[in-house]
């Protein structure tokens, strides 16, 4: 068999050759010499000779040598490696493609606490790195985890070995499968402390606004305001003195504080007891005092902090007030509004919101009218009484109804073929794209989420879009709202509208039809006259009256079918006591035409037994499952539902679940009211 010699190859035999190929220009030189004087040629050929000589000796006598000593550079430098890896201050392994440990150095073995010879999966020591989360590509995937009472940082590289199985015969590798995974593991405790301590030390800025200053001056004897005043100004300072903050009073009702963000955590947790304290002053005042706060955090500036404080502030207010709103640039946190906000008794701002509107549809041509989605009777009717206002103004009118509901049949069915109204009354999405343009005024009746919206792809067409809702707000509002009139205290949208309509110029003058709707409206979302229903309410009925409400016909068009009364029946048959005060059902609504109006219903008649605080029905509906929250006074409903991407008011509200079964949603309500019962949030 023929043996195979070590070769020299690359850079150190062209190193070792470069003595060969100088001896080539030398023996040319030396015979040069030779032909030009035979006795210096003499003297070169035994110079050239002496160092071929030399040259060969050396080479052949120190080859052996050379690669003796590159053998053992070779080694010592591997050994080398393999030392200083393993003594690598930084933990560090190498996992296979299942994620199994191959191999372990120092560091990581005594922070895993487990030896060279443990070669089972990764996520069995640490379970924040599952096997299946391993990084497919070459970007390294991040983990953290907790141990031993230390924050660590893990980072996993995918290595490449493609060609390992050709330059040895040792394994054979699947194809697809030619990378093993390197691990390394940061401490970041000291970091996380460092970057914690920093983030407590940032200022807060924060507003307080009294809500209800004039009506509890009013309800004050003259003698005692200033005590009252004092005594509210020394609360809040020392309150805000208990967290080391500061305190600086803007105006008589209006305060502004600053706060470190640690202390804001603190005031989470006692969901902003000062909500509460507040209502325990009490020096003759007939009404209580409640307070709105709104605190901005995390700006990349002071100035947009103050900007996310004021926007919290002005949300709390549209809400209702009596509650803090937290703004963390696009998260919104809310605590307290457990009470329901007393009702104004002046005219002056549905005045203004009147005369506003009236000169935003005078100043244009058409008039486009949408409410929320699945039309019900409180948005027909606020739709119809701002039709009424367009057409006495002379501009043409158009009522956006895609989807009704059988509840709103009765109605719509006066006017559609009715001689005294349009054809073209009513419109659905297609007829409202060729109509919308820049002199379209877009009215937005009984919701303030573009979400929400029958067609929120037409907020985008227009320039001009008022607003006119009921609901407290929440962080997601038409935000490009030209007129924008959300009163929480009111009970419809109908009965909004109704009272626009009396300062809108002159007044304007109903039909009996439209009369009949704004009518419904207001019984239906005040449940005859029961919930929610004040001094403008009221009023409002008065002046539909007027304009020849009749209350027999409205009664007859808002009675329910056999089917709709069977399905509510068992709903409220089938109810369970959750926590002994909320009553949880699921509407069976078979064939029913509009179950959500017949969910609605049942949720109202459950508050009729004794000990239930809320009641919440379930049913499915255009494969969405929806819930109707209700109660009187007890228990705030809106932030229950918005715990589940609903909202509403505080005794009325709702909310839409997708790609769960009524089990499942019925689970998550009642986890949400186990949650918030055990925080104190309800």
């Amino acid at each position: 068999m023929k043996k195979t010699k070590i070769r020299y190859t690359g850079r150190l035999k062209l190193y070792l050759q470069w003595p060969v190929l100088l001896s080539l220009p030398l023996i040319v030189m030396t015979a040069a010499i030779c032909l030009t004087n035979l006795r210096a040629g003499a003297i070169a050929c035994c110079f050239t000779a002496f160092y071929l000589i030399f040259f060969s000796a050396l080479y052949f006598t120190a080859k052996s040598r050379v690669m003796i000593d590159l053998v053992s550079f070779a080694s010592q430098y591997g050994q080398i490696q393999k030392h200083l890896l393993d003594e690598f201050s930084v933990p560090y392994g190498l996992l296979d493609i299942d994620g199994k440990v191959i191999w372990m150095n120092q560091r990581m073995r005594a922070l895993l606490e487990k030896g060279n010879r443990y070669h089972k999966s990764i996520t069995n020591l640490i379970p924040e790195i599952p096997s299946e989360k391993l990084p497919a590509g070459p970007e390294p995937a991040g983990f953290s985890f907790l141990m031993n009472e230390h924050s660590y940082h893990a980072e996993i590289q995918r290595i490449c070995i493609d060609g390992w199985d050709t330059s040895a015969n040792l394994i054979s590798i699947p194809d697809g499968q030619s990378y093993l995974y390197a691990l390394y593991i940061f401490d970041d405790t000291e970091l996380r402390k460092v970057l914690r301590a920093n983030e407590e030390q940032r200022l807060v800025a924060g507003l307080i606004y009294i809500d209800n200053y004039d009506e509890v001056l009013d309800s004050t004897d003259d003698v005692r305001r200033s005590l009252l005043l004092a005594l509210v100004d020394r609360k809040i300072d020392k309150f805000i003195g208990n967290y080391h903050g500061i305190m600086k009073k803007l105006d008589k009702d209006k305060y502004f504080i600053i706060i470190k963000q640690k202390y804001l955590e603190v005031l989470e947790a006692n969901r902003f007891s000062l909500l509460e304290d507040i209502k325990t002053v009490n020096i003759g005042n007939d009404m209580k005092l409640t307070l709105s706060i709104g605190v901005g955090v995390n700006g990349v500036s002071y100035t947009q902090t103050y900007e996310f404080a004021h926007a919290a502030i002005e949300l709390a207010l549209g809400r209702g007030g009596d509650q803090a709103v937290v703004k963390d640039g696009n998260a919104i946190s809310y605590y307290g509004g457990k009470s329901q906000q007393k009702e104004r008794s002046t005219h002056v701002k549905a005045r203004v919101k009147a005369q506003a509107l009236r000169e935003f549809i005078s100043a244009r041509d058409d008039v486009i009218i949408m409410g929320h989605k699945i039309t019900d009777i409180d948005t027909f009717g606020a739709a119809i009484g701002i039709y009424r206002a367009a057409r006495v103004l002379g501009k043409r009118a158009y009522i956006l109804i895609d989807e009704n509901s059988s509840s709103i049949r009765p109605y719509l069915n006066m006017f559609r073929g009715n001689k005294d109204y349009e054809e073209d009354m009513f419109i659905n999405h297609r007829d409202a794209d060729e109509l919308a343009d820049t002199d379209t005024v877009v009215v937005v009746v009984d919701t303030n989420r573009p979400g929400n919206t029958e067609y929120p792809e037409l907020l985008t067409k227009s320039k001009t879009i008022a607003v006119l809702d009921h609901h407290r707000q929440s962080s997601d509002v038409i935000a490009n709202a030209t007129l924008s009139y959300i009163e929480p205290y009111a009970s419809s949208a109908c009965e909004m509208v109704a009272e626009i309509l009396q300062y809108f110029g002159d007044g304007v003058k109903l039909t009996a039809i439209e009369a009949d709707c704004v009518y419904a409206g207001i019984i239906v979302d005040t449940n005859n006259f029961v919930a929610k229903t004040g001094v403008r309410t009221f009023e409002a009925a008065a002046y539909l009256r007027r304009c020849g409400a009749d209350v027999s016909r409205v009664r007859k068009m808002m009675r329910n079918d056999m089917p709709s009364y069977k399905a509510r029946a068992e709903a409220v048959r089938h109810a369970e006591l959750f926590l002994d005060n909320y009553a949880v059902s699921i509407l069976p609504h078979g064939d029913l035409d509009s179950p959500t109006t017949v969910c609605a219903q049942a949720a109202n008649e459950l508050l009729n037994i004794t000990g239930v605080k809320a009641s919440f029905v379930l049913t499915d509906y255009n494969d969405q499952i929806y819930i109707s929250a209700r109660s009187i006074d007890e228990v705030n409903v809106q932030i229950i539902m918005e715990r589940l991407g609903g909202g509403g008011h505080l005794n009325i509200a709702g909310a839409q679940l997708k790609d769960v079964s009524l089990e499942e949603a019925k689970e998550q309500l009642k986890e949400v009211i186990q949650i918030m019962t055990d925080e104190g949030a309800i």
